[in-house]
């Protein structure tokens, strides 16, 4: 099945739209997208927006559905994309049902720092304390899935975000791309928890590699976005230039969305990863895009200059939003790690 012919879910509208028509203003914009988020978390209970799991048969139409709403808000899809992805690892972890009217993020960065420590008390109840950073959707998530450090390992947890036991850090999210995502860091104190899976589980299960390629069909979704000003500007006014750089960018663009298309297929048929193909299959898909990505912002970049950055807020926040964005991918290291998978060096 190609791009083209899979249905472009309806995103719901924020009226206002986030950040336009009064120039930038975090707050803003995080408002309107959390208003948003809301609305299309209530359109995926209600059935009107949908996300099959990942190996369902539906994995296409998962991450064309995550592109398009990417395509239309990068923030937006940040959350969406939490949500969704906290559904599958619920669904293959065997974790509590999502239950309807409730908003889900995935909170599992763990960068050098203080991070978040979980204690079983006597009872046999979990309780998570301490800091969790890049915590997107803070201020709008109902319950999160977080990782933490307990005795016997790192674990996933399911945590409802209850006053008192949950505070977002004012003052730690000062992106000004992605600055509609609210991820600021999240101070836990003491807070009631529900082990999902076992030791090391989120990250050892095949989902976990299935998920790292929705967040590149995000990405692409963004790059699409920025890539309009390019075609705008081609069909205004084209040159032998800006023909060449929209040339380059749709071959980038169509050849990121066929390897897509082929990893959803591939996901499909192994859900189980049975011939352990998926982080192979992750790190090229993502490392692909994330350069697709790239070139596309300095294309667009080059042959449209500074007018649109500078006089098309739509057009600027998009630039800023991919490139944060993509900066969740791990770069070099990922690529040393393909290397050394392709090598042979991981199997010896």
């Amino acid at each position: 099945m190609t791009e083209d012919a899979v249905r472009r879910p309806v995103v719901p509208e924020a009226t206002p739209g986030p950040g336009e028509g009064d120039g930038f203003d975090a707050h803003s914009l995080r408002a309107a997208t959390a208003t948003r988020f809301a609305a299309a978390v209530a359109a995926i209970d209600a059935g009107e927006l949908s996300f099959p799991l990942p190996g369902s048969g539906g994995t296409t139409e998962r991450f064309a559905a995550l592109r398009a709403v990417a395509e239309d808000d990068l923030c937006l899809a940040r959350l969406v994309e939490g949500h969704v992805d906290a559904t599958a690892i619920l669904a293959e972890l065997g974790g509590p049902a999502v239950e309807p009217g409730r908003r889900w993020g995935v909170w599992a960065a763990e960068p050098p720092g203080e991070g978040l420590s979980a204690v079983r008390g006597t009872d046999g109840r979990w309780s998570v304390t301490g800091l969790k950073q890049y915590c997107s959707g803070a201020h709008s998530c109902t319950h999160a899935l977080v990782t933490a450090r307990a005795e016997d390992g790192r674990r996933l947890f399911a945590v409802p975000l209850t006053e008192g036991t949950y505070e977002p850090v004012e003052g730690s999210w000062q992106a000004l791309g992605m600055a509609g995502s609210d991820t600021p860091d999240v101070r836990f104190h003491s807070a009631v928890a529900e082990a999902v899976g076992d030791v090391e589980g989120y990250v050892d299960r095949p989902g976990f590699q299935h998920g790292g390629i929705g967040v590149a069909a995000c990405w692409l979704g963004g790059a699409r976005a920025v890539a309009r000003a390019l075609r705008a500007a081609a069909h205004r006014r084209g040159s032998p230039h800006t023909d060449a750089h929209l040339g380059a960018v749709d071959i980038d663009l169509r050849a990121a969305g066929l390897l897509l298309e082929a990893a959803a297929a591939e996901i499909d048929a192994d859900p189980s990863d049975t011939k352990g193909e998926a982080r192979l299959r992750s790190l090229r898909v993502r490392g692909f895009v994330e350069a697709v990505c790239d070139r596309t912002l300095g294309h667009v970049g080059r042959a449209t200059g500074a007018g649109p950055l500078c006089h098309d807020l739509r057009h600027a926040r998009n630039v800023a939003d991919l490139t944060v964005y993509i900066r969740q991918h791990h770069a070099e290291r990922n690529l040393a790690e393909l290397g050394a998978l392709v090598s042979g060096r991981e199997e010896e």
